[in-house]
């Protein structure tokens, strides 16, 4: 059974070995996850759960850091809709937050579900919580899954605050209350197209600088016509990309949809940009950002730190696709995450007054725009510096940050 899913990691091209994949199987032999199993001697991993096989099989697979979102996409195709890999007599438990309601309402019904202000949002959570005492599926009031409701998942409510849901459906959640795991863009992601890369080569920024030296071969010739004819070299230093950028990234949530995209850009910056540093936030920028996804919240980089770290000759590059509600950008607290003290706006407006050359660029497709209240929103306060990320897009982003 796993010499299947042996070869789909190395479709995705990963680096497992034969022997790592030995490693495996004796760990499953052995039962290292869940009770040892005779069926595991011929590559079955025995009674254990979707989740202990998948860190078993990482581990035992990957030696790398950098190949896990390779690993997660290739695990998930291949054991896609398996809940338990050997032990199917087990009782599926009750989830609080299962999908099993999709209602589907009329434009009338639509038209009744009334927004909230943000206070009163809040406040109305506070008492939901309070007063609920069991499970609740469906309805416009308690917190469940399906109806009406702005406190759940798997609902429809223009302005709620989504609580256990693994994804959005309407993009309108004003706050998510549950931690999620987001993963490291692949900047070794093979590009399809090398039109990124020309795109960004507008930016480059030349510079003979360093130790490193070149023949001149134009003075060369010069001077040594000069000389009677006598070889006369000239070296110069050698030309290097002096151009410098801060790449910020918006990551998880809605640009789930455009990881493919934005790889390709990331890993076209990184080979096109000597001086290249990066970090990642999401939906909007607050007082942190992260560079290891992993880590997110044990390796914070304050925001301030970031200002002052780099000089104001830095390019300022946004990737995101400035989708979220308008809470998150201007109202104190507004983060999905956590409450933060001052809105996003205050930190995107500090990053641009420290970085004069700044564009957005949006994976979204441009027409769409005009329907998203938040991408107007970031649009203003960029002051209409936001580009689609399409090769016209790009070039019209690098044509500016070079003047």
């Amino acid at each position: 059974m796993l010499i299947d899913f042996f070869y789909t990691l190395r479709a995705a091209r990963l680096p497992v070995s034969v022997k790592e994949y030995l490693t495996l199987l004796e760990a499953l032999k052995k039962g290292v996850v869940g009770p040892a199993s005779s069926d595991a001697a011929d590559g079955a991993p025995g009674a254990c759960s979707i989740d202990d096989f998948y860190f078993l099989s990482r581990t035992a697979l990957v030696k790398d850091e950098k190949h896990y979102d390779k690993f997660d996409r290739a695990f998930a195709a291949y054991f896609k809709g398996v809940e338990n890999l050997a032990d199917f007599t087990r009782d599926i438990p009750l989830e609080w937050l299962r999908k099993n309601l999709e209602r589907t309402l009329t434009p009338e019904e639509l038209a009744r579900i009334e927004k909230m202000g943000w206070d009163e949002l809040m406040e109305t959570l506070k008492k939901r919580f309070e007063e609920q005492k069991e499970r609740h599926e469906g309805g416009s009031k308690w917190i469940g899954t399906g109806g009406t409701s702005p406190f759940g998942a798997y609902g429809h409510n223009p302005q709620g605050i989504r609580i256990g849901q693994d994804k959005g459906r309407n993009r309108s959640a004003v706050k998510v209350w549950d931690q999620r795991a987001y993963k490291d863009y692949d900047d070794s992601q093979e590009l399809g197209t090398r039109n990124i890369k020309v795109a960004l080569r507008r930016l480059r920024k030349f510079a003979r600088e360093g130790q490193e030296v070149e023949l001149d071969l134009d003075d060369t010739i010069r001077s040594t016509a000069a000389n009677a004819g006598y070889l006369d070299i000239r070296m110069v230093p050698e030309r290097h990309n002096n151009v410098k950028v801060l790449l910020l990234m918006d990551v998880g949530g809605t640009m789930d949809e455009h990881i493919a995209r934005v790889e390709e850009l990331f890993s076209a910056a990184k080979t096109e940009f000597k001086h290249l540093e990066f970090y990642y936030f999401h939906n909007c920028v607050y007082d942190f950002m992260w560079k290891n996804n992993r880590r997110r919240y044990s390796e914070k980089f304050p925001t301030l730190d970031i200002i002052r770290k780099y000089n104001k000759d830095y390019k300022l590059i946004f990737v995101g696709d400035a989708t979220m509600s308008p809470y998150e950008i201007l109202q104190p607290g507004g983060s999905v995450e956590y409450n933060n003290e001052e809105a996003g706006v205050e930190w995107l407006q500090r990053l641009t007054r420290a970085f004069p050359k700044f564009a957005w660029i949006n994976p979204e497709p441009q027409g769409v725009w005009q329907y998203r209240q938040s991408i107007a929103v970031v649009q203003q306060i960029m002051n209409q510096r936001m580009y689609p990320l399409t090769l016209r897009g790009l070039e019209e982003a690098m044509r500016l940050l070079t003047k």
